[in-house]
């Protein structure tokens, strides 16, 4: 099947008055005073595809673009009708996830939208279809273990006695994803100049988050620890173990042990934990995903007398339903109908 994907352009000479005409432009070729612009047909288009790409967070960039390619490699063609759609999802019903079928066809409707043409993925019947394949095959999502605090502490003890560059850079890591709550992207963009030293710990302050994408900035406190665990002195002895004192916080290391100059990938994060968590003989070691340590945060805090305000601020939630979820589950055994059913009498 041959694949065709139309992009058209946006019409720029639709509206006269918001592009100079020859005679509007002086002799040194700078546009005149005009109302609203001063700017060329090219300088406008290409501001609005930087302002229009910057409206969407990267990673939903992403994930959109990787839906419109599956869609494609399936024999779809862009633009497309209600008919292809149904057939896409009929073709996926039983091996993809409804969820994954729901952001695929997210993706395809925006692509529609932008483009302007109609929408096919708006259709009565692909929805209801969709609907229908969620009931018939959908699951629970599948939800990250919560990395609790002995956990970490016993990663710590193991990375602090074996004093190389790794697990010097690992420890100020882990230690600073968990109790600064960051998701693995806030944590692997973080720089020196994000840090500020006080008397009580170290202040962190994000330019966006996941959260926050209008760069309103984000603020985390995370105070000195006098256990196994003090995040503020791991990321000090890092630092100047590495020699780092501007740029990106954490770096790779070459096999030779040279510092890169560049972050870490968010994906790294993810390894990181498991071959420290492997190495420490952490239990569910292999089960364990960056979003382990921000969850385990919440249920640790939790668990340890935080309230729902402060674990909120922390992890720079916004939803307090997502965060009683991790509370539910630091309670599970805790507020449990059947623990007094299960107790001795005395």
């Amino acid at each position: 099947m041959t694949m065709t994907i139309l992009i058209p352009l946006p019409d720029l000479h639709s509206d006269s008055t918001l592009l100079p005409t020859p005679d509007d432009v002086a002799a040194d070729g700078v546009p005149a005073d005009l109302p609203g612009t001063k700017l060329y047909p090219a300088d406008i288009a290409s501001r609005q595809r930087a302002f229009l790409a910057a409206a969407t967070a990267d990673n939903t960039r992403r994930a959109y673009r990787g839906a419109l390619r599956h869609f494609l490699a399936w024999g779809g063609a862009l633009p497309a009708d209600e008919a292809s759609l149904l057939r896409y999802l009929l073709d996926f019903a039983a091996t993809l996830n409804a969820r994954t079928l729901a952001l695929r066809l997210t993706a395809l409707s925006q692509w529609h939208v932008q483009q302007g043409f109609n929408d096919p993925a708006a259709s009565h019947t692909v929805r209801k279809t969709l609907t229908g394949i969620s009931r018939t095959y959908g699951s629970p999502a599948r939800k990250a273990i919560a990395l609790q605090l002995d956990d970490l502490e016993r990663i710590a003890t193991h990375l602090a006695g074996l004093d190389t560059l790794v697990a010097r850079r690992n420890n100020a890591l882990l230690q600073a994803a968990y109790f600064g709550a960051f998701r693995r992207s806030e944590v692997v963009g973080l720089t020196v100049a994000h840090l500020q030293w006080e008397p009580q710990g170290v202040v962190i302050q994000l330019a966006r988050s996941k959260t926050d994408q209008h760069g309103g900035g984000m603020v985390k406190a995370i105070p000195y620890g006098d256990g196994a665990c003090c995040p503020a002195t791991a990321l000090r002895d890092w630092l100047d173990a590495g020699g780092i004192s501007a740029g990106p916080v954490f770096r790779s290391i070459s096999k030779w042990g040279v510092i890169g100059e560049r972050a870490l990938h968010a994906g790294s994060v993810n390894t990181i934990l498991a071959e420290c968590a492997l190495a420490a003989r952490v239990r569910n070691a292999a089960a364990l995903s960056s979003h382990s340590l921000r969850r385990g945060m919440a249920t640790s805090a939790w668990r340890a007398g935080a309230s729902l305000r402060d674990i909120k601020r922390q992890g720079g939630w916004r939803n307090d339903a997502m965060v009683q979820g991790y509370i539910d589950d630091a309670d599970r055994f805790d507020d449990n109908a059947a623990a007094p059913l299960l107790r001795k009498k005395r």
